[in-house]
């Protein structure tokens, strides 16, 4: 029999969960846990210089390898300061653990100091949580916590173990298999909805792939190009849906949605049959609902069945993992080519094409500052971005084209994100360059981590896109609201005296000719570098369907929006 006390019991847990990077910040109800963290060399922890940034960085790292993701924090405000980056982990279904500390058992409920009921708190965004009571169930309670996380429809679980039971001795039992009552995995599907699901398919003049992030986190992009290459089916990403195909490919047309481009969106809206393929469906996406395409047939590929009928009209619910789902329904379904359809794509990529380009001319724009840094930096590289203009921007221009190159916040939209996730990426790609970018405003929120990137040596470079606005939300109140720009203008601090206060290089660009040579010595740097592009200030992104509209009424250029 070994008796470990809880914070040894937890650690070798981990250990035993292949664990090797823990992204935290130390506080009293996780002392005696951080005591223990020199007797397990094989976890690196990570301090951060915020909470917020280490729920961040652990989705960061989860999304750029596909393993589990863990941030750690102490109680009462550590933890509240998790529940951003817990609740933009679950929204975007990524596999991640929070684990944090809470007062002595006998304080709970008493509002003892730093005390927060953060399991309560997190209840409502969360796939699971726990509170463990006795050192006995830790081993048991993370080896089940990390299970649903990582598996089924991935997400945030979050672990609260109050502070003497890191100290309580316990025996160290490892559970050899997991089993959680009333928990079902999906994997293949039926085979009566996939005789279904095919018997539409096969029937479509106009059939069409919606591939969303499903398709990233369950690593099925050869199924799905296997699947609609057998089918000749076109496909259009989401934007968590991106690098699920390469974009040179032929069957390839890019995003959809409020910022997707023309013939996505009216591709989606002529399709007599739409296969949606580990997607939810939601507004950004699908814009309107009444009126996406109410007169399409939906197949819905999707691990969780609660996403089918959500918000729009399934035909055909499949439930399933679509890695395993795909060939079935290759296998299912005959091979077609859809000339006509397809020609009619091109054609009408081809007339609208004009609407997805770099804008002409000299002056330094973001979307030529994000389409030389793809250009230079190549798909191995990985992006992460911040949320917003400089977010939808990197989407249309960056060549998006392999899974889990793209990093962003998508259901929850979390300004901040792109300077902690871009840190949680590089700590677990540490072969790979990594480019974050930032929004002015977003990388004023986490900058902060810039010192926690230069004391782990990770060479982060971030390209800030400084156009000295909130500029989605002066994008907005210019067109929705009749110029009235209201606490949108922002005074910029100088991002290149910041740069050399964290002892690192800062470039400042600040015309078109000199972004190419910006880059080349960034990439080159050993370290993390800061960019200062000093971009246009009042551009707007286009395509874009208004708040409310219908994906066929995209709109492809300025003019002013009545709706």
């Amino acid at each position: 029999m070994v008796m470990m006390s809880g914070a040894d019991i937890l650690l070798e847990s981990l250990k035993r969960l292949g664990v090797d990077t823990i992204f935290g910040y130390p506080g009293g109800a996780v002392l005696p846990l951080y005591d223990r963290f020199p007797a397990h060399p094989e976890i690196h922890h990570v301090l951060v210089r915020h909470e917020q940034a280490a729920g961040h960085a652990a989705d960061g790292y989860a999304r750029a390898s596909g393993r589990l993701g863990v941030a750690l924090a102490t109680s009462g405000p550590g933890a509240t300061n998790l529940v951003t980056a817990i609740t933009n982990a679950q929204m975007d279904s990524v596999p991640t653990l929070f684990i944090t500390g809470n007062v002595i058992r006998a304080l709970i409920g008493r509002d003892g100091f730093q005390e927060a009921d953060i399991t309560g708190i997190t209840m409502p965004t969360v796939k699971h949580n726990y509170l463990v009571m006795q050192a006995q169930d830790i081993a048991r309670t993370i080896a089940e916590a990390a299970y649903l996380a990582t598996t089924g429809r991935k997400g945030a679980v979050h672990v609260d173990i109050p502070k003497d039971v890191f100290i309580e001795q316990a025996e160290f039992e490892w559970p050899e298999h997991v089993s959680v009552r009333g928990y079902r995995i999906p994997g293949k599907a039926d085979a009566e909805s996939v005789r279904e699901a095919a018997a539409i398919i096969n029937a479509a003049e106009r059939p069409v792939i919606f591939a969303g992030h499903g398709i990233i986190q369950a690593d099925a992009a050869e199924e799905l190009r296997r699947f609609a290459e057998r089918g000749g089916i076109p496909i259009l990403n989401t934007l968590l849906g991106l690098g699920g195909i390469p974009q040179d490919h032929a069957l390839s047309y890019g995003m959809m949605g409020m910022h997707g481009s023309y013939w996505a969106n009216h591709t989606a809206s002529a399709a007599d049959v739409i296969i949606g393929l580990g997607m939810r469906m939601d507004d950004r996406a699908m814009g309107r609902f009444a009126d996406m395409n109410p007169t399409a047939k939906i197949v819905h590929v999707d691990i969780d069945p609660a996403e089918h009928g959500k918000n729009l009209f399934t035909l055909c619910p499949v439930v399933g993992d679509v890695k395993q789902v795909l060939p079935q329904l290759t296998d299912a379904i005959e091979k077609r080519s859809h000339v006509e359809w397809i020609r009619w794509i091109d054609t009408l990529r081809s007339e609208h094409r004009h609407s997805m380009m770099v804008p002409p001319g000299n002056e330094l724009t973001t979307q030529y500052a994000v389409s030389k840094i793809a250009e230079f930096a190549g798909r191995e590289a990985i992006f992460t971005t911040g949320v917003g203009q400089h977010q939808m921007w990197a989407a249309q221009f960056m060549d998006i084209s392999r899974p889990r190159q793209f990093i962003t916040s998508g259901g929850l939209g979390t300004m901040g994100f792109e300077v902690p996730a871009a840190m949680g990426a590089q700590a677990a790609c540490r072969d790979r360059q990594v480019w974050t970018i930032c929004g002015d405003g977003g990388f004023q929120m986490t900058f902060q981590e810039i010192a926690t990137m230069v004391d782990e040596r990770l060479p982060v470079k971030m390209a800030i896109m400084n156009n000295g606005f909130l500029g989605m939300v002066r994008q907005w109140q210019e067109l929705f609201h009749n110029d009235n720009y209201v606490s949108v203008a922002m005074s910029q601090p100088d991002f290149v005296k910041i740069a050399e206060a964290y002892g690192i290089r800062g470039i400042r660009v600040s015309d078109q000719s000199q972004v190419e040579d910006a880059i080349r010595e960034a990439a080159a740097d050993p370290g993390p570098v800061i960019l200062d592009f000093q971009v246009t200030a009042e551009e707007n992104v286009w395509p874009m369907v208004p708040s409310g509209a219908a994906l066929k009424e995209t709109i492809e250029g300025p003019q002013r929006v009545t709706r």
